[in-house]
């Protein structure tokens, strides 16, 4: 990958600016995000470095893509609406920002004639409510049951045709939940903006046993870089994997850690009982693993468990929100 031109949609975001970070050190770096979720706060200490371009670029309504994308060999495209209950009050939001963003990016590609590498982050809704747990990458069939799962399924359905149709390469890499400072939304967040406004309350959506796997920020960028590289030295044309922690953890230890880094140890839970059979809104998974023996037999393993994820992403956190 060195001096690559890579392209970072969602450049501005959680998870795009520390990855933007790490591509610096080795390629120049051009960030596509139209900052309705991501912030120039988060690239700040970046602004300076000669091999940086920031361009303002809305996926859905794209004005200099094909120009952009013609120049670049490989995309990482991570641009999207990150809320998975945002489509409880608009049921657009996913189409567009997720579906449509990902067709138009495509097109660009299309149009360019030259072959790219698109790495993809999808997520591990895609599998909705698996049987089997731990989740392994050729599970099936794959039925999600949130909208967003729904439109990450479907970006990944594009992304692979348009790879076989018009000569290009993608990886698709399916993330649990992942966590660290400059997060914007989930459920530490949600806790600790809860916690500072009601400091003897805090309420949790659903029975507090949704049980998911959790995972630090650096440990998802190694990940992503680590396979990025493997899979341009290789032969395959389209390659799917989970990236995730070894383990899972209760959203009620959550809380705990957080009241705990809060020095908030007596705060009384409150628990809302969610909807059907405790999740903590329609459309939450109640239980998720990702089976990562694909990636562990791919020469990288995370150094972080859920619970060790959760405690770093809280202290880096309850600086921030403060």
């Amino acid at each position: 990958m060195n001096q690559t031109r890579a392209v970072v949609s969602g450049g501005a975001g959680f998870i795009g600016s520390h990855l933007t970070e790490k591509l610096l050190k080795e390629n120049f770096v051009v960030i596509l995000d139209n900052l309705s979720g991501g912030k120039l706060e988060n690239i700040k200490h970046l602004q300076n470095i000669p091999s940086l371009t920031i361009i303002q670029e809305d996926l859905k309504e794209p004005k200099n893509l094909r120009q952009i994308v013609h120049k670049c060999g490989i995309i990482f495209h991570l641009a999207a609406n990150p809320e998975v209950r945002a489509s409880e009050t608009d049921t657009k939001v996913h189409f567009q920002e997720n579906i449509l963003a990902t067709f138009n990016l495509l097109e660009a590609v299309r149009q360019s004639k030259t072959p790219k590498l698109i790495v993809f982050t999808s997520s591990s809704t895609v599998y909705g409510e698996p049987t089997q747990i731990p989740t392994p990458e050729n599970y099936a069939p794959l039925v999600p049951i949130s909208t967003y799962g729904a439109s990450k399924l479907a970006c990944e359905a594009l992304i692979s045709s348009y790879a076989h149709t018009f000569n290009h390469r993608a990886l698709i890499l399916r993330l649990a939940n992942i966590i660290g400072p400059k997060s914007n939304h989930g459920v530490i967040v949600d806790f600790i903006k809860k916690i500072n406004t009601n400091p003897k309350e805090l309420e949790i959506l659903g029975d507090g046993n949704q049980e998911k796997s959790y995972m630090y920020i650096t440990d998802c960028i190694e990940a992503i870089m680590h396979l990025t590289k493997r899979f341009i030295e290789s032969t395959e044309k389209v390659a799917i994997y989970n990236i995730g922690s070894c383990d899972k953890i209760i959203v009620k230890e959550i809380a705990e850690i957080v009241a705990h880094e809060m020095r908030r140890p007596d705060i009384r839970y409150v628990f809302t009982g969610g909807v059907d059979g405790g999740r903590g809104w329609k459309g939450d998974v109640k239980t998720m693993q990702l089976d990562i023996q694909k990636l562990l037999a791919a020469g990288w393993k995370p150094k972080y468990t859920s619970r060790q994820a959760v405690k770093l992403a809280t202290i880096a956190l309850v600086r921030s929100l403060a």
